[in-house]
């Protein structure tokens, strides 16, 4: 097992490697061991745009050994909620951090003066950065650096957009060409340390204690994975083959959740997108699967008949909701070209598709006027929403310097906060399916639906208790810590099971029962919840948006009643944790 953190402290242009294996042994790696970093190197009354915050990137045991197993954790304090944040993003970012030889990476402090870092052979290059800082097209920042920076097919890199630089707190960081470290604001923080690119290079090798037995494991989980239903399913159609029958179930929150279902669901679907606009698929490294789907938009040029430039835009089943049904938008090339400037600025797609619903409700309703929203935000209107993109990165005025903070603060400042679709301060994801999902996106570590999938409960048990179905979000949060710890992409939960994890560690020379596993979860659970609460997160503040009670669900109306029942059986047990 790797057990080198790389440590880099931009604020005096240094770094050190240090070798915990007691690190690694104890809490696994990704979710489990950047935890214990975070707490090791930052103050949690940290300011998350000051010098003092830190960001940790962790791969997992199984990282490049296993097939997908290709994901790395980012730990960090969000500018967005000011409490724990934590991104996931696939590519070819865990491999590369793994052949470099790092189980994690800590970067810490803040650079005078514009820089990327470039991680090679044992050593951290500063480069100077002045040179791409101020390009607002993450697209193009990455195209440059590909062109001076070696290592095609080895590296990964990492780099923030005009988003990341100008502060807004749901910037991204964009890895590779497709994938992103998307959720809670990194690409703001990588902006605060003056940080516009980290690119990692290696080529180690690592072999398994026991190869026969190493070979047996990865022939099943590898046969597995290409035989299973569900992930045949992701790459036929990807997560945009939930589009249809979430809209079906009366689920897919539509024009700022005033509707469960979208009369245009079918024209932006992942049927609809395959036939139509889908130019290729791509994977993630070590992953047989190829679920990331890229559609090809043709766009023209201008004074320039038949003739035009055809741009290659990755989608998903988020990006659908938040920037279609949740905007009203049904056409297909408008969304992908909705996507596509996010794409450019660096934005999280969720959360601006989010805050730009808000805006129009609340421009409709009187809550803020034209002349704070700069142009007319209905609902359908892709041209205005193009140019309200480019005002939440260019902030011309004070109402889009506060909606770059995020709907939760901008309904603090301007009102509405009855449909401000916010839930621990992170934008809501794209699921309407009953109170699992809302609870879920309230009491999950990173408020994100990946947390417990409450969405999937919703759709498998009913006639359950509040208590019942915290306990359920609670369990499955657990054992998520322990896939989040490998780092296994969520979509293989259903191959990587307890027993088959127990028997994969074996030929790495490691001996863990499923019970220990379990235990293992549950610990880093409480490890996390600890910090998160540490860092000023309390359960009693927790809001429910009034708009979810009163938009029929999967499950009906939600009763008020039952969520608040919920939530107190959850302070309670936050208590019961944390100590």
């Amino acid at each position: 097992m790797r057990d080198a953190v790389l440590v880099i402290d931009l604020s005096n242009y240094s770094y050190e490697v240090e070798h915990r294996p007691d690190l690694f042994e104890k809490w696994i790696g990704g979710t489990g061991v950047a935890v214990q970093l975070l707490k090791e190197h930052m103050n949690p009354e940290a300011d998350p745009l000051g010098e003092d915050n830190v960001i940790v990137f962790a791969t997992g045991p199984f990282t490049p050994a296993y097939p997908l197993a290709s994901k790395t954790v980012a730990l960090f304090k969000s500018p967005l909620t000011g409490n724990l944040g934590e991104s996931h993003a696939g590519g070819r970012t865990a491999t590369s951090i793994a052949n470099a030889g790092y189980g994690a990476i800590v970067i810490k402090g803040q650079s005078k003066k514009p820089v990327y870092l470039v991680v090679e052979n044992g050593e951290v290059h500063f480069r100077d950065g002045r040179v791409i800082w101020g390009i607002p097209d993450s697209l193009i920042v990455g195209r440059i650096i590909a062109e001076n920076e070696p290592g095609r097919g080895i590296r990964t890199m990492m780099r923030i957009g005009g988003a990341g630089e100008k502060l807004v707190r749901y910037a991204c960081v964009t890895t590779e060409t497709y994938r992103h470290f998307g959720r809670l604001g990194l690409g703001a923080v990588f902006g605060s340390k003056r940080l516009k690119a980290l690119i990692i290079r290696g080529r180690k090798k690592y072999l398994p204690a026991n190869t026969k037995k190493f070979r047996e494991v990865y022939d099943e989980i590898y046969r597995t994975a290409i035989e299973s239903d569900a992930m045949k399913k992701y790459h036929l159609l990807g997560t945009a083959g939930n589009v249809i029958p979430l809209n079906e179930l009366n689920s897919l929150p539509t024009k700022n959740l005033q509707s469960a279902k979208f009369e245009s669901a079918e024209e932006i679907s992942g049927e609809a997108l395959a036939e139509h606009n889908l130019g290729r698929r791509i994977a993630c490294s070590h992953c047989p699967i190829a679920c990331i789907h890229l559609a090809a938009l043709r766009i023209p040029y201008e004074n320039e008949p038949y003739f035009y430039k055809t741009i290659m835009i990755s989608y998903d089943y988020e990006l659908i909701y938040s920037l279609g049904s949740m905007l009203g938008v049904g056409s297909r090339d408008g969304l992908l070209r909705l996507i596509h400037r996010v794409e450019s600025y660096g934005l999280d797609a969720m959360s601006t598709g989010v805050c730009l619903a808000w805006a129009t409700e609340a421009l409709l309703r009187g809550v803020v006027s034209e002349e704070d929203t700069i142009i007319k935000l209905s609902f359908g209107n892709v041209e205005n929403y193009l140019k309200a993109i480019d005002y939440i990165y260019e902030q011309p005025n004070e109402f889009y310097r506060h909606l770059a903070m995020g709907i939760e603060h901008a309904s603090d400042v301007y009102g509405g906060k009855d449909f401000a679709l916010a839930f621990g301060g992170n934008e809501m994801p794209g699921y309407h399916t009953g109170y699992a999902a809302h609870l879920g996106y309230a009491t999950g570590l990173r408020h994100s639906h990946l947390d417990s999938a409450g969405y999937s409960i919703d759709q498998k048990v009913r006639d359950v208790t509040p208590e019942e179905v915290v306990d359920k979000l609670i369990s499955e949060e657990c054992w998520r810590q322990v896939l989040s710890s490998l780092v296994v992409c969520f979509f293989a939960r259903g191959i990587y099971t307890s027993d088959l994890i127990s028997r994969a560690f074996e030929p790495l020379g490691v001996e863990i029962s499923e019970e220990e596993l379990k235990k293992k979860g549950e610990e880093i659970y409480k490890e996390k919840l600890k910090l998160k609460v540490e860092m000023g997160f309390n359960p009693e503040n927790l809001r429910f948006p009034k708009r979810i009670f009163e938009i029929e669900s999967l499950h009906g109306k939600l009763d008020e009643r039952f969520i608040e029942e919920a939530k107190n059986y959850y302070i309670k047990k936050v208590r019961e944790i944390v100590g």
